[in-house]
C-alpha cells in the first residue's frame, strides 16, 4: 500500500469514528432534551401545587381570623384580580 492510501485509509477510520460519536451524541442530547422537558412539566405541577397551597392557606386565615394587615390586602388584591379576569372573560364572551 503507498502512502497516500494509508493516509486515505486513516482518515476513512477517523470520518467513521468521528460519525459514531456524532451519532452518540445527538441520541444523548434526544434524551437530555427529554428529560428536561419532563423536568419542566413536573416543575410546572409543583408550582400549580404550590399556588393552590398558599391559597388555601389565605382562606383559611381568613377563616380563622388570623390574618395580619398585609395578608388582608394581599389576599383582597387577589380578589380584586379574580374579579377583573372574570370581568373581562365575560366581556369578551359579550361579544
Amino acid at each position: 500500500m503507498s502512502t497516500t492510501e494509508q493516509h486515505l485509509k486513516r482518515i476513512q477510520d477517523k470520518l467513521q469514528l468521528l460519525l459514531k460519536q456524532h451519532a452518540a451524541l445527538q441520541k444523548e442530547n434526544s434524551r437530555l432534551h427529554e428529560e428536561l422537558k419532563t423536568a419542566n412539566q413536573r416543575t410546572s405541577v409543583q408550582q400549580k401545587n404550590v399556588e393552590e397551597l398558599k391559597q388555601q392557606v389565605s382562606v383559611l386565615k381568613l377563616n380563622t381570623g388570623e390574618m395580619s394587615e398585609v395578608d388582608k390586602k394581599e389576599f383582597e388584591k387577589r380578589i380584586n384580580n379574580y374579579l377583573k379576569e372574570i370581568d373581562r372573560c365575560i366581556a369578551l364572551l359579550g361579544e
